[in-house]
């Protein structure tokens, strides 16, 4: 299960603890971190068996559970700003006389009348807790809701959504399956939370984007990507660095850890099954038109070479330095030729590739003040 689900349906006990145990791990209802079992945990010079390190986490990342709990949105706990911060007080072990000065409200018996209030509170619910599981017992038929995602911004309406029409909401605007396009989005809110919350699952946990590469996946989404984007944003499934360099999935958006799962094996699988394609591509810097130009059996190793720009430990000196002069938005990576491999008869590909190379440098002349190529070459630039 996703920290969402495992969150909703953890028992009274586990919520109070924070964490649940599984077979080979414990994992935090509060953020989703798992602990594996079986191994020593050092922190600040102290080594921790799994099951307390679980507990330290608690401690010094969510300082307890109640802190993390009465931070949640009040659709979620269901109690008003005033009764939130008397239960913040009372945990505190505030005295009534010290509550009613720090309030400025009534007296001590106001406050002690507030304590009453919330102990009905807390008999209400349990018999409320009872009636819905005889309900469950008793009512199968009954259509199950899909809980809000735990980092949802505002929880109303929008959020009562059934099993059932969360799949005949799906095919109406995924009509080529749920990982094809999106027909429009142009639809009621209801609507647009259940398609954004399955848009979301195209993204891996625990996993950082750069905004561009965000981009790349929505756009297989719907041609208005940035409004997908930002839609994203805005109903809290995603987040990002105040200057939008990373973007990643907010804790407990996910689906279940078997669709986690499934899907990294159908990106791997993705991966694998694309074509290995050769040729020359350019790497240009749109601030100064420069460019540079380099050979590859594999295309897809453009992605390292960003990355390498990214770490700072790109072979070209030069570019690398207008890279962290200029920043990565200023620079465009583009295929310029496809090499065309022969399926019959000898075919030297690397020296295929050498003539591919030599072809587009005499083109476009990437040297001195027009590009980042060396005029003379020292060494062979197949990578």
């Amino acid at each position: 299960m996703g920290v969402s689900d495992l969150f909703w349906s953890a028992s009274q006990e586990e919520l109070k603890r924070g964490y649940v145990e599984k077979e080979n791990d414990y994992i935090c209802l509060l953020c989703g971190k798992k602990v594996e079992k079986g191994i020593i945990y050092p922190d600040e010079g102290i080594l921790y068996e799994a099951g307390r390190y679980i507990r330290v986490h608690i401690e010094k990342e969510h300082r307890s559970v109640f802190e993390h709990l009465i931070h949640l949105d009040k659709k979620l706990t269901g109690l008003s700003e005033h009764q939130n911060n008397l239960l913040k007080l009372f945990y505190e072990n505030k005295s009534d006389a010290e509550i009613q000065k720090e309030m400025g409200i009534g007296s001590s018996s106001t406050i002690r009348n507030h304590r009453f209030v919330l102990r009905e509170k807390e008999r209400q619910a349990k018999v409320f807790l009872v009636l819905m599981e005889l309900l469950k017992e008793g009512s199968k038929k009954s259509p199950g809701l899909i809980p809000p995602h735990k980092t949802a911004r505002m929880v109303d309406d929008r959020y009562s959504i059934t099993e059932d029409e969360n799949e005949k909401i799906l095919k109406k605007y995924f009509s080529e399956g749920i990982h094809g396009p999106l027909k429009t989005f142009d639809m009621q809110q209801k609507h647009r939370l259940v398609v954004l919350r399955q848009i979301v699952k195209r993204f891996v946990p625990g996993s950082t984007y750069s905004e561009k590469e965000v981009n790349e996946i929505l756009k297989s989404v719907y041609e208005d990507f940035v409004t997908i984007r930002r839609y994203l944003i805005d109903y809290g499934f995603m987040d990002r660095k105040p200057d939008c360099s990373q973007y990643w999935l907010k804790e407990g958006v996910d689906g279940t850890e078997e669709e986690a799962v499934e899907r990294k094996k159908e990106l791997i699988q993705q991966y694998k099954e694309m074509k290995k394609e050769a040729g020359v591509y350019q790497i240009r810097n749109t601030k100064n038109q420069k460019i540079l130009v380099l050979v590859t059996p594999d295309l897809k190793t453009m992605n390292g070479k960003r990355f390498q720009l990214e770490m700072g430990g790109f072979m070209n000196k030069q570019l690398q330095e207008e890279w962290k002069q200029f920043g990565a938005d200023a620079f465009e990576f583009e295929v310029l030729e496809v090499l065309e491999e022969k399926e019959e008869g000898f075919f030297d590909k690397k020296e295929e590739l050498k003539k591919l190379e030599k072809k587009w440098l005499e083109k476009l002349q990437p040297y001195g003040e027009r590009g980042y190529n060396p005029l003379h070459k020292e060494r062979d630039t197949v990578e």
